[in-house]
């Protein structure tokens, strides 16, 4: 399967317009239906019920796209198999997402599910040699391959707390996975990458704040697979094994940051980190005086420079690339300590 520029743009402002549109219609049978997010709760940050469901529209823009256009592009076996090896595990938890969305799961059997499809999703990867950076030990292939999809599914989930927040800053993390995999000439996931940016803006059209429709846990946990899928499959230029490493982490540096802050701050008030709260990133910054867009704004920036560091270890030289990492690294955690160090609520 080969791909020119203009396919890329094609594809991405095919799904762009895709899921816009799909947005527009599933905000009217959410609200039809009763479908909303009601601010009943003290961590909610709106103040009038908000319809959920954009997720579905995600979900139905990805896959429709990726679907026709491996049929279009090259109707064979092969291909139709590497675009599905993908989405289903992505599709099969939007599914329980949206049950959870409709009927509130609780965290366990969510947790089962998640864990099963990453589990699947690694055989898989091995089974296929589609890991990206193989340790050569499968069983620890595998153990950071569940490790890796399972926590970012639920660091997306988590961080989709604030308007535009995860749309936008998943958005971004997927064009500049889309610019390295170009850059490696991994064309399904640079194919797939496309696609997940322009869906993501096309449903940021609705929900930047103010926001006229969530994606509720049916978008949450499908990005969240999708994205730890891509990132885990794409093979990074780096030689250096840290640098290597660190490419798919920078990518998601800023929902890990969010999840990482949140969850440890939780523990250390000893509650679950399961449950809700005005602890996350978006919070603490507005508690600093910045209003909700300045505040997803700044992790829209934030998830920028991450990534903008990835692409710089890629292009660094072999000397150059562990050094770049680890200065990645080191702002990472200088950031952890800064908004640790907010208050955690009002």
């Amino acid at each position: 399967m080969n791909l020119t520029g203009s396919d890329y743009f094609i594809l991405f402002g095919g799904t762009f317009i895709l899921v816009s549109f799909l947005t527009a219609v599933m905000r009217r049978v959410a609200l039809s239906l009763g479908v909303v997010d009601r601010p009943s709760e003290a961590h909610k940050t709106h103040q009038n019920p908000v319809p959920y469901l954009g997720g579905v529209a995600i979900v139905l823009g990805v896959t429709i796209i990726s679907v026709v256009s491996s049929i279009v592009s090259d109707f064979s076996r092969a291909t139709i198999w590497l675009a599905l090896s993908v989405l289903l595990p992505a599709i099969l938890l939007g599914v329980v997402g949206l049950i959870d969305d409709i009927k509130r799961l609780s965290p366990w059997p969510r947790f089962i599910v998640q864990s099963s499809v990453a589990l699947i999703s690694a055989g898989i990867l091995i089974a296929t040699e589609t890991l990206g950076s193989p340790t050569g030990s499968v069983f620890i292939d595998v153990a950071i391959t569940v490790l890796w999809i399972v926590g970012l599914t639920n660091a997306i989930n988590f961080f989709d707390n604030v308007d535009g927040g995860a749309s936008g800053t998943v958005a971004i993390s997927s064009l500049i996975l889309f610019l390295l995999a170009m850059q490696g000439g991994q064309i399904l996931i640079a194919a797939l990458a496309i696609v997940l940016s322009g869906a993501t803006l096309g449903f940021l059209v609705w929900n930047r704040p103010p926001a006229r429709i969530y994606m509720g846990d049916a978008g949450a946990l499908f990005l969240g697979v999708l994205i730890a899928s891509l990132t885990i499959r794409l093979e990074p230029s780096p030689i250096n094994d840290f640098a290597a490493f660190s490419v798919p982490v920078l990518l998601m540096a800023i929902p890990i940051l969010d999840t990482s802050v949140a969850v440890t701050k939780r523990v250390l008030r000893g509650v679950s980190p399961f449950q809700g709260g005005r602890d996350h990133l978006s919070h603490r910054l507005m508690r600093m005086g910045f209003n909700k867009r300045k505040a997803v704004l700044i992790l829209w920036a934030l998830t920028l420079f991450f990534g903008g560091i990835s692409l710089l270890i890629s292009e660094a030289s072999y000397s150059f690339e562990g050094i770049v990492a680890i200065i990645g690294a080191l702002i990472w955690i200088a950031g952890f300590i800064f908004f640790a160090k907010q208050r955690d609520s009002d």
